[in-house]
């Protein structure tokens, strides 16, 4: 694996989020977590995951700078693999966790809501959020049905539309995360938890999550190529690319800086 790291416990595993300093996600990345993730299910052995990243970022989001290099098909392929990445952590039968080591923006969030429990750093520097509007991309149905999930409809609608990134403390407040602690007690947080979870009988905590996720998978666009269609779409609007390009250079600008 070139963007995980991955660590076995006695019951479960922890899956580190590793590509550079802020764990930007690009294609590469949605490939080895679909992967990874698709093994860990299919382990007997493997009761529950948790999903961590690095000190500061759980991830920054989409790879941007990259991702503008990508041609149509390139992009089409990129959306299409998201889409399904999203759609099987939703759907990820066993205990799942994110330990949110700080920033966890856009695509960051995106991984991070599909899990069952999430603790992040405490600090008003990290954000988290669906800001996809702000960043002028398409966000998806399915993720709008998954962030009313955890924060009622109302409050969603009005983040998303707003493309609003929340402090830790706005996100624990609106019901985004579980809970917030110092840096370094983030991932063991995480472990307790899990711990807590191995004890259960795994028959009865899986029936019981499946119950509880039903209405939503009922809401869920199952067909992973509707999932980012628009997105792929409208990646190519003029005004939205050169937009993109701006941000791009900016952001290029600072790094060599």
């Amino acid at each position: 694996m070139k963007t995980l790291e991955v660590t076995y416990k006695a019951d479960y595993t922890i899956v580190q989020l590793n590509r550079g300093k802020v764990n930007a996600i690009n294609y590469e990345m949605i490939k080895e977590l679909r992967q990874t993730f698709s093994e860990l299910g299919d382990k007997d052995a493997v009761k529950g995951v948790i999903l961590t990243g690095k000190p500061h970022y759980f991830s920054a989001g989409l790879d941007l700078i990259e991702l503008f290099q990508y041609d149509k098909t390139q992009i089409s392929n990129f959306f299409t693999e998201f889409g399904a990445l999203y759609l099987e952590l939703v759907q990820f039968k066993k205990p799942f966790i994110s330990a949110i080591t700080g920033h966890s923006p856009a695509g960051g969030c995106v991984l991070a809501v599909t899990s069952d429990n999430r603790y992040m750093a405490e600090g008003d520097k990290y954000v988290i959020g669906l800001n996809e509007v702000a960043v002028n991309i398409q966000i998806s149905q399915n993720l709008t049905e998954i962030y009313a999930f955890w924060m009622g409809e109302g409050l969603a609608s009005r983040y998303i539309m707003e493309g609003k990134l929340l402090s830790g403390k706005e996100a624990l407040s609106a019901g985004l995360v579980d809970e917030l602690l110092p840096l370094e007690h983030v991932l063991d947080r995480a472990e307790k938890q899990m711990e807590i979870y191995m004890r259960a009988d795994q028959e009865i905590l899986l029936n019981t999550k499946s119950k509880l996720r039903k209405h939503l998978w009922d809401k869920l666009d199952l067909k992973a190529e509707n999932a980012l269609k628009e997105a792929s779409e409208l990646w190519w609007k003029p005004e939205i690319r050169a937009k993109m390009k701006a941000y791009v250079e900016s952001f290029s600008s600072k790094k060599n800086a």
